[in-house]
Order: C-alpha cells, then structure tokens, then sequence
C-alpha cells in the first residue's frame, strides 16, 4: 500500500545512516521504511544530495501554439478586437503556417486573459483618428446606400437574444 513520507523523515533516516547512530534495520523499523524504499531514499540522495525526486517542468501535453505564436495572437487582437476565431485561424494558417483547431485558439485566448471583456476595452482604446476617417468617408453616403451583410431584419424573432460572434441566415421570403 502507497503511503507518502515526508522529506524530513527521510533526511533524519539518512543523516542518521551516515553517521552511524543506528543499524539500518533499527532505522527502518523505526521509520517503518521497506528496505527497497531505504535504498531507492539513499540512491536518490547520493546521486541528488536530495531525498525527493526533482519536480518535471514538463507537465500534460506540449501545447501546439508556442509562446510567440501566443504573442502574434494577441498582437493581432490588440488591432482588430473583432475577429472571429476562424479568422484567426486563417491568420495562423498563412502567416505562422500552424494548423490548429478554434478551440485551441480559444483555450490559449483563455490562458493568456483574453476575454469579450477585454476585447470590448481594447476596441474602446482604438486608433481614434482612423475612426473619425472612417467617418467622414462613411458620412457621404445615405443610411439607405449602406447595407451589412450581417444586419438583422427588423422583426425577426431572434434579434433580442442576439449573443455577440453570432449571426444567422435569413432567406428572402422573411418580410
């Protein structure tokens, strides 16, 4: 049966080992050791001068999306907070030449802190000279020339519970 032993107890046993103080068979009744634990306790020591096994840094799976692929994705919502994960995959796909799938780009969103709710800062922080460019350029035309290809029709059943990165398909016989 598993059981942990502390650190301590196993420096006390080898210290006490090393210098001789007690038999080894007192020390392992005492501490209630199995002889094949006191040996892999003093291999570990001798070949460490630590008692416990050094911690891996390598823990679950490698991530598929390394630390400046994490840093151009970020890069890429700080200048346009409204991409969609498929574009971002796009993005990833012919300018980093990394395929992955959208829920590994939104996992590792996820990890770094990205949220809608920093995207809506990020998008309030914008380049506000270009906007008001836009603007101006926009101003000449008549709300009646502009049209969006994902705009909703008004009285749609769907327009009030509208979540943000969704849109639906409306077919013409809708009036």
């Amino acid at each position: 049966m598993y059981r942990k032993i502390s650190r301590d107890v196993k420096i006390a046993a080898v210290r006490l080992y090393e210098r001789n103080l007690l038999s080894l068979n007192d020390i392992l009744d005492s501490c209630g050791f199995s002889e094949r634990t006191w040996y892999r306790i003093l291999k570990l020591w001798r070949n460490t001068g630590d008692v416990v096994p050094p911690q891996s840094s390598l823990r679950g799976r490698v991530r598929n999306l390394v630390q400046d692929d994490l840093h151009y994705l970020c890069q890429l919502i700080r200048q346009n907070p409204d991409y969609f994960l498929d574009e971002l995959l796009y993005l990833l796909e012919t300018n980093r030449f990394i395929s992955v799938n959208y829920t590994t780009i939104h996992r590792e969103l996820e990890r770094t802190n990205v949220s809608r709710k920093k995207l809506k800062r990020i998008a309030l922080e914008r380049n506000e000279p270009r906007r008001a460019a836009f603007i101006l350029r926009m101003a000449q035309y008549s709300p009646e020339e502009i049209g969006f290809l994902d705009e909703m029709l008004p009285g749609t059943p769907w327009t009030s519970g509208m979540c943000p990165g969704l849109s639906f398909l409306v077919s013409d016989d809708v009036h």
